[in-house]
């Protein structure tokens, strides 16, 4: 399943053939604050074993979102960015709007995220609050990609 779509100029699109992989590991090596210095290796397996969108501005990579499902119950929507430079035009909602009509991914019955500060932007997707946080539960290892 490839998804592509346009708008003003701007693409999205699920074709891992386009992703910029050393744009996006330079974004979240140096620029997130989620996975500041993770390698490049990481980045890239990280993108062969997950559901990709990328945003682009002709073939220059702008924005990015990766998915971890197993396509029948379940998403986690992680390493979602557009570059500061074109942040305010519509483009992390586009890119929303795009992930959440993607068919393959409206069956899902499950989805779960992490953010610090777009809240409102995914609240606009019928995102809330975790209802039971009890329920869950984690492994951190901050700073995991200093210590490699």
């Amino acid at each position: 399943m490839i998804v592509d779509t346009k708008k003003e100029g701007f693409l999205i699109s699920t074709d891992k053939a386009k992703i910029d992989v050393t744009a996006v590991h330079h974004f979240l090596s140096t620029l997130s604050y989620w996975s500041q210095n993770i390698p490049f290796d990481i980045v890239n397996k990280s993108i062969e074993n997950s559901l990709c969108f990328g945003v682009f501005e002709e073939n220059k990579q702008i924005g990015f979102a990766r998915i971890i499902t197993d396509y029948a119950t379940f998403a986690y929507l992680c390493d979602v960015y557009i570059l500061p430079e074109y942040r305010g035009k519509g483009l992390s909602k586009w890119l929303m709007e795009v992930i959440m009509n993607t068919a393959e991914l409206k069956v899902l019955r499950s989805w779960l995220l992490a953010t610090t500060s777009a809240h409102e932007l995914y609240k606009k997707f019928g995102w809330d609050n975790v209802k039971n946080p009890e329920r869950l539960m984690e492994i951190k290892t901050p700073n995991i990609y200093k210590n490699l």
